[in-house]
Order: structure tokens, then sequence, then C-alpha cells
């Protein structure tokens, strides 16, 4: 009997929070963290989940003997976290007054993480911001805010509603998505006020909201990066009328799988 498969190793990026409250007990200290349902969403696929911190040799914190890369040779897979506004200078573009939270240290770590594991042809899976980010990457851009940008009328981030805020999605026919999803149209949650202006060279847009933000993006290559404008973490047992996201969660892993798979032959 065949030993076995070893479980896989999914680095998860953190989220960072700044300038606590007196009442967390960290004065002046930065907190990163991975968000729980994410973790748990995750390790419901019986993978083993990693949070990577930040290695920036720009940054408060330097590592000279650690990369990017290393993590990107050493675990099987990426998932990005949703969080903070992308600093427009990412995609040359100059802030404005639309912009909420920002935070350049964490936009520079996580695009370079993002290009490491692509470049080690590792299947990097982005979140909310975490699609945008593979956006910026392959060079596309973003509006600062969706409603005063002019993309659109519909408010797609409602705060005091947050995850029970929800809107259709419109599944291109014949993509990858509807391989994994074979319905023209279901609902997913949305949390976001940013969203794809300019596509990214070599990406396709595989889903849309009805007023048509662009939802999910696939790399056109042969490694896998996807990205999803909604928290599919999210989609529990209180929602039973969105999305299921294990579809798409196991579709990363069989293509972190396969790769691992070919590593070792």
């Amino acid at each position: 009997m065949p030993p076995p498969a070893r479980k896989l190793l999914i680095g998860l990026s953190p989220r960072l929070m700044r300038n606590l409250p007196p009442s967390y007990g960290f004065r002046n200290k930065t907190l990163q963290y991975l968000e729980q349902s994410m973790a748990h969403w995750v390790m419901s696929s019986g993978a083993l989940v990693v949070m990577i911190p930040t290695v920036d040799a720009l940054g408060e914190v330097q590592a000279t003997d650690l990369s990017v890369r290393d993590y990107a040779r050493s675990l099987d897979g990426l998932i990005l976290q949703g969080g903070a506004d992308i600093d427009p200078q990412a995609y040359g573009e100059r802030p404005s007054e639309m912009l909420m939270t920002t935070d350049p240290e964490r936009d520079r770590f996580e695009l370079n993480l993002l290009r490491a594991f692509i470049e080690a042809g590792k299947p990097v899976l982005g979140i909310c911001r975490g699609m945008q980010l593979i956006n910026v990457a392959h060079g596309g851009n973003l509006y600062q805010d969706l409603v005063d940008g002019g993309a659109t009328r519909n408010q797609h981030y409602i705060p005091a509603r947050y995850d029970e805020h929800a809107h259709s999605l419109r599944i291109r026919e014949d993509g990858w998505f509807a391989e994994l999803y074979p319905q023209a149209q279901a609902q997913v949650n949305s949390i976001h006020h940013q969203g794809i202006k300019s596509l990214g060279e070599g990406l396709e847009v595989e889903a849309w909201s009805e007023d048509g933000i662009p939802e999910c993006i696939r790399s056109a290559g042969s490694g896998f990066v996807v990205g999803v404008q909604w928290h599919p973490e999210f989609h529990d047992q209180r929602f039973p009328e969105l999305l299921p996201g294990r579809p798409l969660l196991m579709a990363f892993m069989q293509a972190a799988r396969q790769r691992e798979q070919a590593e070792a032959a």
C-alpha cells in the first residue's frame, strides 16, 4: 500500500493592523493576523495553513537571509486575503479623496510574494483585495471608488451589512469558472468599494456583477492564477442561497497537488 500523500502547505498572506487601541495591549506595535473564517475554510480541504509574515527589506523589520522566493519554494500555494485599499501609486495613479485606508508596505510585500509564486509555478488564489492585486501585478488598474469613479450607481460595499450584502453574479458561458459552476447566474456577497478598471495583460474575466464589474479573473497562461471579488470563506451555512465556495477551493487544491506531484516526480 503506497504511503498517504503528504498534507499540502498553503500560505496565507496576513492582514495588518496598526495603531491599535490601548485596550489591545500592543502599544505602538503592528499585528499580522489571519481572519478565522479564511483559515478554517482552507483547512476544511485537509491542507495545513501557514501565515506568511511580511518580508520587506525596505520595511521597519529587515531580513537579509529570507525572501519571498523562499516561501514560494517551500509552500504549495498562496491565498491572498482581503483588507485595505491598494495604494493607487502601485498602478501609477495619484491617491484621491475616494480612498479608504491604504497600506503601501503590505502592497509592496504582497505584490512581490504574488510574483514569486507565479514565477515558481505555484497556484495563487486572490480573494477580494487579492483579486485586485493580481490585476495590478499584471499591469491593470482599479477604480479608486466604483460609484464616485463612475463605474456603477450600485453600492458594492454597505458597512452596516458587511457580509450580509449580496448581488447577482453573471458567469461567462463556456469559461473555466463555468465548468466549476455550470449555472448561468448565482449570488455572492459584496464587500468592496474598489474594482477593476482596466484588465491586466494576460487575464480573462470569468464572471461579472449584474452592473458589469469584473468579479472573477483568471490568468490565460498554463498556471493557476485566479481571483474572485467576493469572500467565499463567508459563504457558510448562514447563507444557503450564495454560491458555495468548495468547488473553487478544491480546484485550487487540485492545482497545488498536481504541482507538488510534478516536483516530486
